[in-house]
């Protein structure tokens, strides 16, 4: 195993000092560090954070390998900044036994980019009428600990209650897709001022905001862990704000998309910006920034969502909604929170890392941690091409924008999985 000595480098914003990672650790910390066998790497004006955590990224793998792959993702994630991430349930066959997360998660150390933590269907098939083997996949090889049936919503509260009772005994976690379907059929985008000029069904807050009150009701009563994946809306904010002012075991995540984008992208009638949850206001996006500075939001997740070229390069009634968000993210992150290193390390792997019970991710670079890290160029600008990406898709909808940030180098246990800004392998 090679040797690294990273020189000058700010870890998490403070003052430049030297790394030395050696067997998969960081070995030292201080300055004028010397390793005669390590590789130098100049970290002049640049930023050491703890490798980044994604608790929600679709990887495709099995059933759409034409969209992405395990290795693909994987590929992108650590081009991104990521050491490790989740792995959603809505594959084909779909993630709700043993052997699929099994697949999944070995597929995942095959690739050895980052480390791919399966995440496990609530309910068989996603149907919602049934739960899923969570037994069997907490035992598992894969060792699940949250399980979602993201895309769709857990709508019924009598198995959504089950679903956390069952959890509870393993302090495992149900990631909710919050949506009442019954007010958001046939919805196309957000429903308000542009979808009303545009002509197009809206999707209403309020779906959004109903699923997530009944749930932290239920996770309170159940005394479960409950997890709001991709929150959008002024008012979920606020429903979220008063559940843990209570005490419930409630987290809550918001995407780089809805922190930056809004409805108004519709207006292009371009597919790449169709979502689920959607784009929603200025208002929306005001307050979901200001409730992740505030702890109410707990992390940036990118729901990162691959699709072919044919489920989006169509008529916006018949694309698939979802945006690519692996290589971005930290980007985005940077331009919405300016260079809040800390606030960023805590939103983006610490309490990810933590949420997801990943242990050796999500710790700062200090002597005897793991070797999991990302070292980013904060004043360096880059400008979005989609034939870059290292994902199979090119479904972003940042493509020609200039953003801050680059990403120089990621660490995976000791293993550079990029360097120079290029992947290793």
């Amino acid at each position: 195993m090679t040797a690294y000595l990273i020189t000058s480098v700010s870890v998490v914003g403070a003052a430049p000092t030297d790394l030395l990672i050696r067997d998969g650790v960081v070995a030292e910390v201080g300055t004028g560090l010397s390793a005669p066998d390590a590789t130098v790497i100049d970290g002049t004006g640049l930023v050491a954070l703890p490798g980044l955590v994604d608790l929600h990224t679709h990887l495709r793998e099995p059933g759409r390998e034409d969209a992405e792959t395990v290795e693909s993702g994987s590929r992108a994630a650590a081009m991104g900044g990521y050491t490790a991430v989740c792995a959603m349930a809505n594959t084909s066959p779909v993630a709700d036994t043993a052997g699929v997360v099994e697949q999944v998660w070995r597929l995942g150390r095959e690739a050895s980019l980052v480390d791919v933590q399966p995440i496990g269907a609530v309910t068989i098939g996603l149907a919602g009428e049934r739960l899923a083997e969570l037994g069997a996949m907490a035992d598992s090889a894969a060792r699940v600990r949250i399980f979602s049936d993201d895309g769709h919503c857990v709508a019924d509260p009598l198995l959504m209650r089950r679903a956390l009772e069952y959890v509870k005994a393993f302090d495992g976690i149900i990631a909710q897709h919050a949506e009442e379907p019954r007010l958001t059929e046939g919805a196309q985008m957000h429903e308000g001022e542009v979808s009303t000029r545009l002509g197009l069904i809206g999707w209403p807050a309020v779906a959004e905001e109903a699923i997530i009150a009944r749930d932290v009701l239920l996770a309170e009563h159940v005394g479960s862990r409950l997890h709001v994946c991709h929150v959008s809306t002024a008012g979920s904010v606020e429903v979220l704000r008063q559940a843990k002012a209570r005490g419930v075991r409630v987290t809550a995540e918001v995407t780089p998309h809805h922190l930056l984008l809004t409805d108004e992208r519709a207006e292009s009638y371009d597919p790449v910006f169709k979502v689920n949850p959607p784009l929603r206001t200025a208002t929306d996006v005001a307050a979901l920034r200001s409730a992740l500075a505030d702890g109410v939001i707990d992390v940036i997740a990118t729901d990162h969502a691959p699709h072919a070229v044919e489920d989006k390069e169509c008529e916006w009634a018949y694309a698939r909604p979802g945006m690519l968000g692996l290589e971005t993210a930290l980007s985005i992150a940077l331009d919405v929170l300016g260079p809040e290193w800390d606030l960023i390390a805590e939103r983006m792997s610490r309490t990810p890392a933590r949420i997801a019970g990943l242990t050796g991710h999500g710790v700062d670079p200090a002597p005897g941690a793991p070797a999991n890290l990302t070292l980013i160029d904060p004043a360096a600008r880059r400008t979005i091409e989609p034939a870059e990406l290292a994902s199979r898709s090119r479904n972003t909808p940042y493509a020609r924008m200039t953003l801050p940030g680059r990403i120089v180098a990621t660490f995976l246990r000791g293993e550079p999985t990029v360097l120079d800004g290029k992947a290793v392998k």
